[in-house]
C-alpha cells in the first residue's frame, strides 16, 4: 500500500518517469514507462533490477546492442488481422525495418556466452517469429519503403509499358512544343508540365485555338494555358489506364503479402512486446548511469543499510551547475527502526527524508539507485508520507488538519512491514500541545514494530528517542563556526536548531535574542547549548582522528619501505660475506701451496745459504701480495661526470650485454622467446621487450662490473622501487605516446615484482582503453584484466594482475 495517491509527485517520481521516456527510443518503451508501479513482491522485484542491471553490462562493455528502428507497429498488426484489409508500402517498411531490430536483438543474445544475461535472455526465450517473414517482406518492399518492380511478372510488365508509353508521349510533346515555340505560340524558356496527372504544353492565351486540344489550366494571369493537344490524349489515357492496372496489381501483391503475415499477427505481438521491453530496460540503465545507480544487496526483510547514497534528481541538478552532493550515510534496523532527524532549517533535513522515500520507492518500482555497492536494501510492504503542505479549501482543512489527518491513516495501517515518513513532525499548531500530540503518536508508531524517518524542531522527541528502544536521533551536521550547513547525517546525537546563532548572524538586535533566551528557560537554552558543544567536540575528534589515521600511514608507508631496504641489505651482506669466504678459501690455499713449495725446494738443495735466501725473499713478496688492503673511509668525493655507454649496433643474442633504454643498470641476456627476452641483473631475473633494450660492449659492462664491486653505491633497483608508482595517467595522450609510456611503466612493474598496475586512460570513445586493453593481452605475465569499481572510475579506469 501506498499513501498518499499522489505519493510519486511528493517524492518527485513523476519527475524520474519523464527523464526515463526521455531516454526511450520510441513510444515502445515510453508505454512500459507509464506501466511502472511500486510492487512489494520479492522475486519480481529482483528480476527486473537484475534485468536492468545486466542491461548495465551491455552499455559498460559497448558490445553494440541494436538501437535503431525500434517501431510501434501495433496499429498495422491490429489492422492485419481485418480478412480483405491490406497494409500500404510504408506500413510494411515499418514492419521490414522493426522486425530487422527484433532479429538483431535476438542474435545478439543468442550469440553471447551461456552463463551471460540469464535474466534478459529469459525474455528473448518468450519470443518466436518465422524469420523467413522478414525475407517474403523483402521481395516485395526496397530499402526506400517502396514497391519492387519485380515484386510479381505482372507488375514488371505494366511498369515497362508505362516507361515505354512515357517515353513516346515525350518525345511527341517536344516535338509540337518546338513546333509550337518556332510559330511563337509558345515562350522560348517554357517547358512540358503535368496537371491533373496528364503531360501538357503551356501555350499563350491567345494562341490556345492555334492546337487543337484540351486546355487542363490556365496560370494565374491568365496569359498562360496548359493544353494536352488532340493527338497524345490517347497515349495519356493509355498511360493513364496503365497506372489503374499497376495499382490494382500493387493492391493485388500488398493483400497477399498481408494474408501472410495474419497467421503470424499473435507472435509479432510478443516480438514488439520483447522490442518495447529492451527499449524500456535499456532506457532504465542509462538512467542508471547517469545517477550512479547500481543494485545492492536486496534481501526479503525490512531493512535500510545505505551507504553513500544520493537523491538522483538533487544529483543531477547540482552536477549541471558543476556542484557535488553530499551523500547519505543510515542504517535503519529492527533495533533501531525509527530515526529522529534534527538540526537547523535549511540544513538538509527534508532532503535526507526524501531521499529515503525516493530511493525506497524507485527500488521497489524495479530501478538501481545510487549507493555503494556495500549497501543493502530491504523490502517495505507499505510507504506512507507525510511532506509538505496539504491545507485545502475544499474541505475546510488546515495544514494540521491535514496533518493530523495522514497521521490517523498511519495508526490505522502501520505495521512491522510498513515504512513512514513525516516532514516537520507536529508543526502546525501551539508548540506545546503539538509537541505533546506528536510524542503519544510517536509511542504508537514504535509500538507497532513500524520503520520510519522523522524530522523536527522538537526536544521532547529527540529526548523520547533517547530513552526508547526502537528510536534513534540523527542531526544534521552544522558548522557552528561558520554558520553553515554540511548536509552530512550523523545518526547516534540530536541536532541544535541554533536558532540563536543563525539570528544573531542575520543580524537581530542582541537585546531581542537575549529576551528570547530569557523566554525559552535556562534549561532549554542549556540543553541547545549542550547539543552545540557535543557537535563542536564531535567535529574536533573527527579532525584529530583524521590527522592520527594520516600519520600511521605514514608511518606504515615508511616502515614498509625500510623492511624492503633491510631485506634488500641482508641479502646483499650474505652474498658480499659468501664471496668474501670464497675468495679468502683461494687465498688460503695458494698459500698452502706456496710454503709447501718452498719446504720442498728448502730440502731438495739441502738448505743451501743462497737458494734459502733467494726462497724467502719471494714468500715475503708473495705475504706483502696476499696481504689484506686497508679500507680507509674518507669525505664523499666530489660527484664525476658518468662516463657515456659505448651503445654497439647489431641483433641482440643470447650472452650479449645490454642496457634498458633510459636507464642505468647494465644486465647480460639469458634468453630470447620471441619479443620477450630474459636479462640478469646482478642476481636478479627479469623478462623485458626486446624494443627496450640496447646492446653495450663487453668492455663497457666489465668497467661497469667493476665499479659495482670497488663501491656499494647507487642501487638502481632500490631507487627504482622508491620511485615506481602503481598508477599510469594516459588521458590526453596520443596513441604512440601512451603505448610506449606503457611498454615502459609495464616492463618496471614486472622487473619491481609488482602484483596489481592500475592505468587510467578514461571514457571517450573508447579507443585508448581497447589499445590498452590488446597492449596488456600480449603480456603472458598479466594474469587478469579489469574494470575499476564503478565508483572509482568504472569503465575509464583497467586493472591488471601479474604473476
Amino acid at each position: 500500500m501506498i499513501y498518499p495517491k499522489n505519493i510519486e509527485i511528493k517524492l518527485g517520481f513523476d519527475k524520474i518517469r519523464q527523464l526515463l521516456k526521455d531516454n526511450c527510443i520510441s513510444t515502445l518503451g515510453q508505454a512500459y514507462v507509464d506501466k511502472i508501479q511500486f510492487s512489494n513482491n520479492f522475486d519480481l522485484i529482483s528480476k527486473l533490477t537484475l534485468q536492468t542491471s545486466e542491461f548495465g553490462d551491455i552499455l559498460r562493455q559497448g558490445e553494440g546492442f541494436p538501437k535503431n528502428n525500434y517501431i510501434d507497429v501495433s496499429e498495422h498488426l491490429k489492422k492485419a488481422t481485418l480478412y480483405g484489409a491490406f497494409l500500404s508500402d510504408f506500413e510494411f517498411f515499418d514492419l521490414k525495418l522493426s522486425l530487422h531490430t527484433i532479429a538483431d536483438c535476438l542474435k545478439f543474445f543468442d550469440k553471447s556466452a551461456p552463463e551471460a544475461y540469464p535474466n534478459l535472455k529469459e525474455l528473448r526465450n518468450q519470443v518466436e517469429f518465422d524469420k523467413k517473414l522478414i525475407g517474403r517482406i523483402e521481395l516485395v518492399i526496397d530499402d526506400r519503403g517502396k514497391i519492387r518492380d519485380d515484386a510479381s511478372y505482372e507488375l514488371r510488365s505494366i511498369r515497362a509499358k508505362i516507361i515505354e508509353e512515357q517515353s513516346l508521349l515525350r518525345k511527341r510533346l517536344d516535338s509540337i512544343l518546338r513546333s509550337a515555340k518556332q510559330q511563337g505560340f509558345a515562350k522560348e524558356d517554357a517547358l512540358l508540365t503535368l496537371r491533373e496527372g496528364r503531360m501538357v504544353i503551356p501555350i499563350a492565351a491567345e494562341f490556345k485555338r492555334k492546337i487543337r486540344g484540351f486546355v487542363h489550366d490556365e496560370s494565374a494571369t491568365g496569359q498562360t494555358v496548359f493544353l494536352e493537344p488532340a493527338e497524345i490524349i490517347d497515349i495519356n489515357n493509355e498511360i493513364r489506364e496503365l497506372h489503374y492496372e499497376e495499382r490494382r496489381e500493387i493492391i493485388r501483391i500488398l493483400t497477399q503479402l498481408t494474408n501472410e503475415v495474419r497467421p503470424h499477427v499473435q507472435n509479432l505481438e510478443k516480438a514488439y512486446q520483447f522490442l518495447g521491453m529492451m527499449d524500456f530496460i535499456r532506457a532504465k540503465a542509462i538512467f542508471a548511469q547517469k545517477i550512479g545507480g547500481i543494485r545492492p544487496s536486496f534481501f526479503k526483510k525490512n531493512l535500510i543499510e545505505w551507504r553513500k547514497a544520493v537523491h538522483p534528481l538533487l544529483f543531477l541538478s547540482l552536477e549541471e551547475h558543476g556542484k557535488k552532493i553530499v551523500p547519505l550515510n543510515i542504517n535503519l534496523s529492527p533495533k533501531q527502526r525509527i530515526l529522529i532527524i534534527s538540526g537547523p532549517n535549511a540544513g538538509g533535513k527534508s532532503v535526507a527524508l526524501k531521499t529515503v522515500g525516493l530511493l525506497q520507492y524507485m527500488f521497489q518500482c524495479g530501478l538501481l539507485v545510487p549507493m555503494n555497492e556495500d549497501s543493502s536494501m530491504g523490502l517495505f510492504k507499505d510507504i506512507f508520507i507525510d511532506i509538505g503542505d496539504e491545507q485545502s479549501i475544499e474541505n475546510d482543512l488546515s495544514t494540521y488538519s491535514s496533518h493530523l489527518t495522514n497521521m490517523k491513516h498511519f495508526l490505522e495501517f502501520a505495521d512491522r512491514h510498513s515504512l513512514f515518513l513525516i516532514d516537520e513532525f507536529g508543526t502546525g499548531t501551539e508548540p506545546t500541545m503539538g509537541g505533546a500530540i506528536s510524542e503519544a503518536i510517536l509511542e504508537k508508531l514504535n509500538a507497532s514494530k513500524a520503520f520510519g524517518v522523522i524530522t523536527t524542531h522538537y526536544s521532547n522527541l529527540k529526548t523520547y528517542a533517547e530513552n526508547h528502544e526502537g528510536v534513534v536521533n540523527g542531526a544534521m551536521q552544522f558548522d557552528s563556526k561558520n554558520l553553515r550547513p554540511l548536509y552530512q547525517l550523523e545518526i547516534g546525537l540530536p541536532g541544535s536548531s541554533f536558532a540563536f546563532e543563525i539570528a544573531k548572524k542575520i543580524g537581530l538586535p542582541e537585546g531581542i535574542i537575549h529576551k528570547a533566551r530569557n523566554h525559552v528557560g535556562l534549561e532549554h537554552v542549556n540543553y541547545d547549548q549542550l547539543l552545540q558543544e557535543l557537535e563542536i567536540e564531535k567535529k574536533n575528534y573527527a579532525t584529530q582522528s583524521q590527522v592520527v589515521q594520516a600519520k600511521e600511514e605514514k608511518l606504515k608507508e615508511v616502515t614498509d619501505e625500510y623492511a624492503k631496504l633491510r631485506d634488500y641489505l641482508d641479502r646483499e651482506k650474505t652474498r658480499i660475506i659468501n664471496q668474501a669466504k670464497a675468495e679468502a678459501q683461494k687465498i688460503l690455499q695458494k698459500a698452502n701451496q706456496k710454503i709447501e713449495n718452498t719446504i720442498r725446494i728448502i730440502k731438495e738443495n739441502k738448505a743451501e745459504k743462497e737458494i734459502t735466501k733467494q726462497i724467502r725473499e719471494e714468500l715475503e713478496e708473495f705475504k706483502e701480495e696476499i696481504k689484506p688492503t686497508e679500507i680507509v673511509f674518507e669525505d664523499p668525493a666530489p660527484v664525476e661526470v658518468e662516463e657515456e655507454v659505448l651503445v654497439i649496433e647489431g641483433e641482440i643474442q643470447v650472452g650479449d650485454k645490454v642496457r634498458l633504454k633510459g636507464q642505468t643498470a647494465l644486465g647480460e641476456v639469458v634468453a630470447i622467446k620471441g619479443k620477450d627476452v630474459e636479462i640478469l641483473i646482478g642476481d636478479l631475473k627479469s623478462n623485458v621487450k626486446k624494443t627496450r633494450l640496447e646492446k653495450v660492449s663487453h668492455k663497457t659492462y666489465k668497467e661497469e662490473q667493476k665499479k659495482i664491486k670497488r663501491s656499494f653505491k647507487g642501487i638502481d633497483m632500490l631507487e627504482k622501487m622508491n620511485n615506481f608508482s602503481s598508477e599510469l595517467d594516459l588521458r590526453g595522450k596520443r596513441a604512440e605516446e601512451a603505448l610506449y609510456e606503457l611498454e615502459v611503466f609495464l616492463d618496471d612493474a614486472l622487473l619491481l615484482g609488482i602484483h596489481e598496475v592500475r592505468i587510467i586512460h578514461g571514457k571517450g570513445d573508447g579507443i585508448l582503453r581497447k589499445l590498452v586493453r590488446e597492449k596488456l593481452q600480449q603480456y603472458k605475465e598479466i594474469t587478469g584484466i579489469r574494470d575499476e569499481h564503478a565508483d572509482r572510475g568504472g569503465a575509464g579506469i583497467t586493472l591488471a594482475s601479474m604473476k
